[in-house]
This record gives structure tokens, C-alpha cells and sequence, in this order.
């Protein structure tokens, strides 16, 4: 089954205060754990900040179909720098399955796929 998670983030304003150069040293160690788990975890980053968005800066969309290896990306991430010096927090995450609906039907129903729809 496939899942994906709207993962909102809040960037402080300790963040802003750091040099860009910093700034993208600190996203580049970010990218870095992001990319150990590419293979499991599809990842995508979006700004949010100059838009409606309330009580977030930031949103991070990701889709798996292995929640362990999303949870051990969400780990280390809580571990790294900007994270654990209180740059950034997870304010809030959204999960939805992909069609949940139609395994209920096949696995527990035991209804077969023809005339399914959403």
C-alpha cells in the first residue's frame, strides 16, 4: 500500500538569522540523510512561507510504501543540527493510503476489482 504524508514545518526565526551559507550547509546535511532513504522514501520540499499558510513556513510531501524507513528518515532528521538547535519543528503531519478503500474491499470483503471506482 502506498502512503503519503504532508509533513508541515516551521522554520524560526533563529533560522533566518544565520548567514545563507550556513543556511545551505545545514539543508545540505538535511539533503544528505534524505538521500540515504531515496530508494524507500520519495521526498519533495515546498516553500510556504510568503503564502496562506498558518502556524507553518514550509511543507515537505513524502510517499513510501515502507512507513519504517519513513519513520527512520523522520529520526535522524529530529537528530540533526538544525533540528535539535530548535531552527525548525514538525508542527504537523496529514497521511492518507492510496486507494485504502479498495484493499479493504479485495482483503477483508473479498470483493473482486471489477466496476471499482473512487
Amino acid at each position: 500500500m502506498r502512503y503519503m504524508m504532508v509533513v508541515l514545518l516551521e522554520f524560526y526565526p533563529s533560522w533566518l538569522a544565520l548567514p545563507r551559507e550556513e543556511r545551505r550547509e545545514h539543508a545540505a546535511s538535511l539533503q544528505e540523510i534524505i538521500s540515504r532513504y531515496t530508494k524507500h522514501v520519495q521526498v519533495r520540499f515546498f516553500d510556504a512561507e510568503a503564502l496562506p499558510g498558518k502556524e507553518y513556513t514550509d511543507f515537505v510531501v513524502c510517499e513510501t510504501e515502507d512507513l519504517r524507513q519513513y519513520h527512520y528518515m523522520w529520526e535522524e532528521i529530529r537528530d540533526s543540527e538544525p533540528y535539535t538547535r530548535g531552527y525548525m519543528k514538525i508542527k504537523d503531519v496529514l497521511m492518507g493510503m492510496e486507494n485504502a478503500f479498495k484493499s479493504y474491499e479485495s482483503d477483508v470483503l473479498k470483493m473482486d476489482d471489477k466496476g471499482a471506482g473512487n
